[in-house]
């Protein structure tokens, strides 16, 4: 077929339409606008189609500064009700503290929005099974935010041991090192109005205190300890790169706890096992020295015929024989790994594909580290039947 000048140029200029046309614009609620949640936000609006028309916190200070982050008019919630009542509004971000997630994305879900919901996914096993078949029922796109299964540097990693390089790979160790137990130990003072009954939600009413509040994450009534917090981000990695789901079985051990009003242990092992024939051992001390973010936490991936460690920006392989000097070598920015999850999730939304992180995923990952606190708790090995969907007791 011939095309004359014309037809060419028109034909030309469609395809450079296509090609330029702005995407389907895309308007994002934000319940929880802390550290985490005004972060997203900035990562959000990285696309020029998203707009945040709605930004909910029920402390007054951080509600308003997740509105300064807005670079649209958003309009301000106080209970993130009235905001999933907003039709207008396609996306929920949920950043908010670990015992609000399971409520918040089955009332999201409900509401008809895609979800992009920070990890850990939820609390008990009972709430990860209830989360999972509500999202096979429903039709909305959900995104757990762990980021490792869009990150390119954790994506060779799976390509390497999925090729056969490592060899049988019969155990899996990692860490994670930090410390929360310098300073003063002075908890800061609310800054603002804080509603204090809706913050607390689901969890077990408590006086108000400002600790609680600010260190959520060190107190059981909203969390599962800086093991859960942390670990669900090292174990879905170990569960993308060696290509598995649910534990078989968890046993862990931890050290006391050294902060007066904390009831969560900041020095945790956790050994699970695996159907697939490994063990994957995690052992996070927050009372160790502080290491900059680059190297605070490695997987070491231990096969018969190779090791792989894999860093936040790094990873090696080193061969039997060749112990010291890494036969393959890649780096990455982890920085970008977040982006890269949300760009993912975005992308996700318009095809009504599945994204990186499935609710299911990161029931996967959540349920290791409940185990774990399960363990501690009961002094037992916790086994999972997975065919049941239960803990065995």
């Amino acid at each position: 077929m011939r095309l004359d000048r014309r037809t060419f140029f028109l034909a030309s200029g469609s395809a450079l339409w296509a090609q330029t046309a702005p995407s389907k614009q895309l308007t994002v609620g934000v319940i929880g606008s802390g550290g985490r949640g005004r972060y997203l936000e900035k990562v959000f609006q990285q696309d020029a189609s998203v707009r945040i028309t709605a930004v909910c916190d029920v402390y007054e200070p951080n509600l308003e500064a997740g509105l300064s982050a807005a670079k649209n008019q958003a309009k301000a919630h106080r209970n993130y009700k009235n905001l999933l009542d907003d039709k207008t509004i396609d996306i929920v971000i949920v950043a908010t503290p670990e015992h609000w997630h399971h409520r918040m994305l089955l009332d999201a879900l409900a509401a008809g929005k895609d979800v992009y919901i920070e990890k850990p996914l939820c609390q008990t096993p009972e709430q990860g099974v209830e989360l999972v078949d509500a999202a096979a029922r429903s039709k909305s796109i959900v995104q757990v935010g762990m980021q490792r299964r869009s990150y390119d540097l954790f994506l060779k990693a799976r390509d390497i041991k999925s090729a056969g390089t490592l060899g049988q790979t019969r155990m899996v160790r990692s860490w994670w090192l930090n410390n929360n137990l310098r300073g003063s130990g002075e908890t800061p003072a609310l800054k603002g109005p804080l509603n204090w009954d809706e913050w607390q939600g689901p969890a077990p009413k408590r006086p108000l205190d400002a600790s609680r509040f600010f260190d959520w994450r060190s107190y059981s009534d909203y969390s599962g300890g800086i093991v859960a917090d942390q670990g669900a981000h090292v174990y879905d990695g170990i569960h993308l790169v060696m290509g598995c789901g649910f534990p078989a079985t968890v046993n862990a051990s931890a050290g006391r706890v050294h902060k007066a009003k904390f009831d969560t242990p900041e020095s945790v092992t956790v050994a699970a096992e695996y159907a697939e024939d490994f063990v994957a051992v995690f052992t996070i001390n927050y009372a160790a020295m502080h290491y900059p973010n680059p190297i605070d936490q490695l997987n070491q991936f231990d096969g018969d015929q190779a090791r792989m460690d894999l860093g936040r920006e790094k990873l090696a392989v080193f061969k039997e024989g060749s112990e010291e000097t890494p036969v393959i070598t890649a780096t990455g920015s982890f920085g970008k790994a977040a982006e890269d999850h949300v760009a993912n999730f975005l992308q996700c939304v318009r095809t009504r594909a599945t994204p990186n992180a499935t609710v299911e995923k990161g029931f996967h990952a959540a349920l290791v580290v409940q185990l774990a606190n399960m363990s501690l708790q009961q002094g037992r090995r916790m086994k999972w039947n997975r065919e049941a969907r239960r803990v065995e007791v």
